[in-house]
């Protein structure tokens, strides 16, 4: 069995990583969400030191590496306070999937330009009524000559606001079943019929969230992303990585928030010690940063899996790694306010806004419990409830 641990590429790829997110840090994303901007001085700066492509392929401009490196590079980004969540979105599911299933065409047009930065591109597949059963998703596909026209509702899509376009998971009629089956279509963001309406969230990110409607959008033939009927393969080729991203999302805050925990216990001194010399203190913390550790196990074994080409242990690894990480992320978060009282909930220490970011680690981009039906079917064979 091969051994999962980091080469010496990847140390320095985290050390490398971790000096340029020092550099903008906490603060510069806090000023960035008051804005209602955009990190677009770091999503630059990233892209062209060859981070936001270091998974796709060299031959379109990019690293020619894997959701491993990819997974680092999000990860240090997030332990210094400033992630990139459209990094989950564009280079690892979008990226991915044309990568590996798009025609020379999308994949000229695209890959280079996801790679440098310039453009990007977001991904909808939750829908209003089907929530976590993509089986129920009712954005349809048909076609009209070589066009195709697609009619539907996407819920909670990230950064459609600033994605030159977005990739859209519809159901197209099987000519030879009947029934339909999932397909992948990229649609501009300027596309007749193509709308989309911000939803109010009470969590504060630079990435807003979006209610998109899709009223008989009109699609060219080279729209569709790969052969419609290996539209499921295509799919989990780009939820494996999602899942596997969203988990170095979680350990990268769940990170950051431990630092400024230990920080503030060495520091802190109510009766003669620093409150870091009580069990109290000190053991919370200490298994806070284990379980992280652990996540970070399984985020590893996922993404080798997965850049191996074994999609089957990929999806296995990437479930387990994305419900460890959710997990430690909000214990961590948690145990670090407390760690600091009063001053945990101050925007002075920046950590009370993460309460409320750490839950989308739980829930996002499928709940911990749907994991949990996941493992329960898939790995121990016991029955669907279902």
């Amino acid at each position: 069995m091969t051994t999962v641990l980091e080469t010496d590429e990847h140390k320095a790829l985290r050390a490398a990583v971790a000096a340029l997110g020092t550099r903008y840090g906490r603060e510069y994303l806090t000023k960035v969400i008051a804005a209602g901007a955009h990190p677009d001085e770091l999503w630059s700066e990233a892209a062209k030191l060859g981070y936001l492509g270091v998974n796709l392929p060299e031959e379109y401009g990019g690293g020619g590496g894997g959701i491993a490196e990819l997974s680092i590079v999000l990860e240090e980004l997030g332990a210094a306070g400033c992630p990139l969540l459209m990094m989950v979105v564009s280079p690892a599911i979008c990226g991915t999937v044309i990568a590996r299933f798009g025609t020379d065409t999308q994949k000229q047009e695209w890959l280079p330009a996801l790679a440098d930065g310039t453009r990007t591109m977001a991904f909808g597949i939750t829908e209003p009524d089907a929530g976590s059963n993509s089986h129920r998703i009712t954005t349809t596909a048909r076609r009209d000559g070589t066009d195709w026209i697609l009619k539907g509702r996407k819920v909670f899509i990230s950064g459609v606001d600033i994605a030159d376009a977005t990739l859209i998971v519809g159901r197209a009629e099987d000519a030879r079943t009947g029934k339909l089956k999932p397909c992948l279509f990229i649609v501009p963001r300027d596309a007749p019929g193509f709308e989309r309406r911000q939803i109010d969230m009470e969590l504060h990110g630079a990435e807003k969230q979006f209610e998109l409607t899709l009223d008989d959008v009109r699609l060219p033939a080279d729209a569709l992303v790969g052969d419609e009927d290996a539209g499921l393969l295509q799919l989990f080729a780009g939820l494996n990585p999602e899942r596997i991203m969203t988990a170095a999302f979680a350990i990268g805050m769940g990170r950051y928030a431990l630092s400024r925990a230990i920080t503030y216990a060495r520091e802190r001194t109510v009766w003669r010690d620093p409150i870091g010399a009580h069990q109290a203190i000190a053991h919370p913390l200490a298994q806070a940063h284990i379980d992280l550790e652990l996540a970070r196990l399984m985020m590893q074994k996922a993404a080798f899996l997965y850049d191996s080409g074994d999609d089957a242990g990929a999806g296995e690894a990437a479930n387990m790694a994305k419900y460890a990480a959710g997990e430690a992320c909000v214990k961590a978060v948690d145990q670090s306010v407390h760690t600091l009282g009063g001053n945990g909930l101050t925007g002075e220490f920046g950590l009370a806004s993460l309460i409320t970011a750490s839950r989308v680690a739980r829930i996002a981009p499928v709940s911990r419990e749907m994991i949990l039906n996941y493992v329960s079917h898939q790995t121990l064979g016991l029955p669907k409830s279902y």
